[in-house]
């Protein structure tokens, strides 16, 4: 097995990023698994929905305790609304032939909140640099394309504060703007967790401060 030394992540520049809609964006349904194989060489591509960077090293890690025996275990994961946070990781392959291919594929599908793992078996036969970039792009092809893509709606949550009176006021506004309610405590100051979907968000902040209701 090589050495795990020189393994180390590397950052994807920006050119390229394809950004999702103002407050759409598309990622995976479930988990979904791809393969290629080249001249002996096995590449098992695994692609999962996370949230975040460490949802994200958690199913890496889990991954190298399952595949202990491969050679490399090679990644990139897209994150964030607007595809903002990605990172890729040759693990050992020669520099820019597994992490940026696979981070390509992610962006190329328009995903994001995704994570793409290449776990390859050598196979005795040295593939080129050509060679390995085809093959961890295909397997990554591969992968996305057995999985369901679905498209999710950023939402940011709000807690309006207002006296008990005031409360037929908050509740006009939440059915106005179709507010989707979280939880909410009644007292002599009463608390109403909310959700907003981020392109009506201005609207919402308008129609509070109108009411001289605070939202935190």
């Amino acid at each position: 097995m090589g050495s795990k030394k020189d393994k180390k992540e590397k950052e994807i520049p920006q050119e390229g990023i394809q950004t999702p809609g103002s407050d759409t964006y598309r990622t995976l349904a479930a988990p979904a698994q791809g393969l290629y194989k080249e001249k002996g060489s096995k590449f098992l591509a695994f692609a999962y929905p996370v949230e975040d960077e460490t949802q994200a090293k958690e199913r890496i890690e889990a991954l190298r305790k399952e595949f202990f025996d491969a050679r490399h275990h090679c990644y990139a994961y897209v994150l964030g609304n607007k595809q903002e946070i990605y990172r890729a990781n040759d693990d050992g392959e020669p520099s820019g032939t597994a992490g940026r291919p696979i981070h390509g594929q992610i962006l190329s599908a328009g995903l994001t909140k995704v994570l793409v793992v290449v776990v390859r078996y050598f196979g005795g036969t040295k593939l080129g640099t050509s060679g390995l970039i085809n093959a961890y792009k295909t397997a990554t092809a591969d992968a996305l394309l057995q999985a369901q893509v679905v498209e999710k709606i950023v939402m940011q949550e709000f807690t309006a504060c207002f006296p008990y009176e005031r409360m037929n006021t908050v509740m006009r506004i939440v059915k106005e703007l179709q507010l989707s309610v979280l939880g909410q405590e009644a007292g002599m100051e009463c608390h109403l967790r909310f959700s907003v979907r981020l392109s009506d968000k201005e609207r919402c902040l308008q129609r509070f401060g109108e009411e001289r209701i605070e939202l935190r």
